[in-house]
């Protein structure tokens, strides 16, 4: 029998070495390195059931064909049950895919995927893992869901829609992956994937071992079996997901659970998917009866319909949807002798360039001010789009000027003041005409007369940004350079 030696594994990125080290030289982590017992590969005996069944007999070798002469399968998508989870999915679960959920603690993820296997067990069959919850915590918090949502009385509830669920707390790997041999699943639910163990290891539960050979084995017979995993994952203090980068690779897509403790909206991200796009958003609310979805996500990023200085519209863009979003800023005279800037939803520096741009071609002496930029409802703007927005809420809070009710800039700034094209535009504009506003300052040159017209929208087009804010305010920023 050969003789066990000891490797030293990076909990960050999963590297190994023979030697103790202080810092990790393959992603530079202080103090991530962690012995762990390693058995030679070719003494170890495999479990056979995350081995595909042909492996006990001679296989034939393969030989390579031309891609056009693989064989099509149409691709049938499963339902998830929720238009916003198949919307970052991009039409709905894949048989025989991965994926890995990850988000803050708290932030809602068992409860999504406890809600989505709930709808889905209606059609298919589910089998739900929970490696955190014994199955009375489990089946407490779903009959709770099932009636607050007021489809189910406290006497249904039992009966319908969990038909089709099938429930396993079970942490032992070796049993899970019986459990989908037995069942065949359609789709399965494994809560967590730090928290499963595999026996044949010596190391800890949510070790990079573990979960890269606990991922591996479901990746197996996930793909053999044609059944659709969703897979929750932890994250770090830093907002990562833990455990090895590999697990990242190994899964067809990767998503973002992201929320604020404060707020009770939830955001829905794909960092990955290779079964669809991955610029997609999903916007949901948690409630009293769990998660619901938002269909239109633009009321939670608008503020009251009050005019106030310092207040600007703009319509960003994620993904193919359009999100009605208000800006709000401040500008005051600063005490200190280095002006502060502080951005919330918008990127500090994007802000510095813009406070650069108005400061050299409209004259503002905003050096000498300080300025405060807050995107309402914390939603991320990362697209240039907001641009002449932010100038537009600038200008108002230096000039305590409220913008015309039912406006909305779309823009980008250039450094040398001009107003550059976004895209997307058309449907920038139909999303603000369907929640009632009646003009659009936009970049020269759009093309889109017609279809404003035929919105019942004022289309007002300017070629920088001295142009825009006129048409935007009704008075000329540069005019003052107090």
């Amino acid at each position: 029998m050969a003789r066990a030696t000891s490797l030293y594994v990076c909990q960050s990125c999963g590297a190994q070495s023979r030697q103790f080290f202080g810092r990790c030289s393959s992603c530079g982590s202080w103090n991530t390195l962690v012995e762990q017992t390693a058995t030679p590969t070719d003494n170890r005996r495999r479990r056979p059931v995350a081995a595909a069944p042909e492996a006990a007999m001679p296989a034939a070798p393969r030989r390579s064909e031309p891609i056009a002469a693989v064989g099509d399968r149409p691709l049938q998508r499963l339902g998830s049950g929720y238009g916003e989870l198949d919307r970052v999915l991009g039409g709905g679960l894949v048989p025989g895919s991965l994926v890995l959920l990850g988000g803050d603690p708290g932030i809602g993820k068992s409860t999504l995927l406890l809600q989505s296997a709930q709808a889905m067990a209606a059609r298919h069959s589910v089998l739900y893992v929970s490696a955190e919850e014994s199955a009375q915590q489990v089946k407490l918090r779903w009959r709770r869901l099932a009636e607050e949502q007021g489809e189910l009385s406290p006497v249904t509830a039992q009966e319908a829609g969990g038909a089709g669920l099938q429930l396993l707390a079970e942490t032992d790997l070796e049993l899970v992956l019986q459990e989908l041999e037995a069942l065949r699943p359609a789709v399965a639910v494994i809560d967590s994937i730090q928290a499963l163990h595999d026996g044949e290891l010596g190391s800890a539960p949510g070790s990079v071992a573990q979960v890269r050979e606990c991922a591996a084995a479901l990746a197996r017979i996930a793909k053999r079996q044609d059944t659709a995993l969703l897979l929750v994952g932890h994250v770090t203090k830093e907002g990562m997901l833990a455990g090895p980068k590999v697990l990242e690779h190994l899964v067809d897509a990767v998503l973002t659970f992201e929320g604020d403790r404060f707020a009770s909206h939830r955001l829905l991200r794909a960092v990955k998917n290779r079964f669809g796009a991955t610029h997609e958003l999903g916007v949901f609310e948690m409630r009293g009866q769990g998660l619901t979805q938002v269909l239109n996500p633009s009321e939670l990023f608008l503020g009251s319909d009050e005019p106030s200085a310092g207040t600007a519209t703009i319509v960003a863009c994620e993904g193919t949807r359009p999100l009605v979003v208000e800006l709000q800023a401040l500008v005051s005279t600063t005490s200190y002798s280095s002006p502060r800037r502080t951005a919330t939803g918008i990127g500090t520096n994007r802000l510095h360039q813009i406070l650069a741009v108005l400061e050299k071609h409209l004259g503002l002496p905003l050096s000498r001010f300080d300025c405060y930029l807050a995107v309402a409802g914390g939603l991320e703007v990362e697209e240039p789009a907001a641009d002449l927005g932010v100038a537009a809420a600038v200008v108002a809070s230096y000039r305590d000027l409220t913008l015309p009710p039912g406006t909305v800039l779309i823009g980008e700034l250039g450094l040398g003041g001009q107003l550059r094209p976004v895209a997307q535009l058309e449907q920038r504009l139909q999303e603000s005409a369907r929640l009632g506003f009646r003009r659009a300052v936009v970049p020269k040159g759009s093309g889109l007369g017609r279809l404003a017209a035929g919105l019942d929208l004022q289309l007002l087009e300017a070629g920088g940004v001295a142009e825009a804010l006129v048409a935007a305010l009704g008075v000329n920023p540069a005019d003052d350079r107090a």
